[in-house]
């Protein structure tokens, strides 16, 4: 799991593209763990729209992330490459696990996994 340590330094490292807002760590932790389930490509595709990124991990995680949490669980992640919302990311997404939220405690805190759609992944990770 990220430290506190480890996510302060990221958030100095961080180029943000918009106002910055952070409530709580576990919301970068809950979107790094979003990302580490991605599957990664070689390059930033900038042709295809924009995807809603926070809002899908939103839904997932069951807790409001912010633009800027969604930002340093990039920077954090070493296999991550770009600047929001483009990302080396797959277009077809890959829904996380739920066992990845285990140990976050704010995950689930709010009510934004009612709203989570399986639909908006092609593929599920395997627990």
């Amino acid at each position: 799991m990220l430290t506190h340590e480890q996510i302060a330094e990221a958030k100095k490292k961080t180029k943000y593209t918009s106002e910055i807002l952070h409530e709580h760590d576990d919301c970068i932790r809950i979107a790094y763990e979003w990302f580490d389930a991605q599957t990664k490509t070689k390059t930033i595709n900038k042709n295809h729209m924009p995807r809603p990124l926070k809002h899908l991990i939103e839904r997932w995680g069951g807790r409001y992330v912010s633009e800027s949490d969604v930002q340093v669980a990039a920077t954090l992640h070493p296999e991550i490459k770009g600047e929001y919302p483009y990302y080396n990311i797959s277009v077809k997404l890959t829904e996380p696990k739920r066992s990845r939220l285990l140990g976050i405690t704010e995950a689930f805190t709010h009510d934004y996994n009612q709203r989570h759609d399986p639909s908006s992944y092609k593929k599920q990770e395997q627990e």
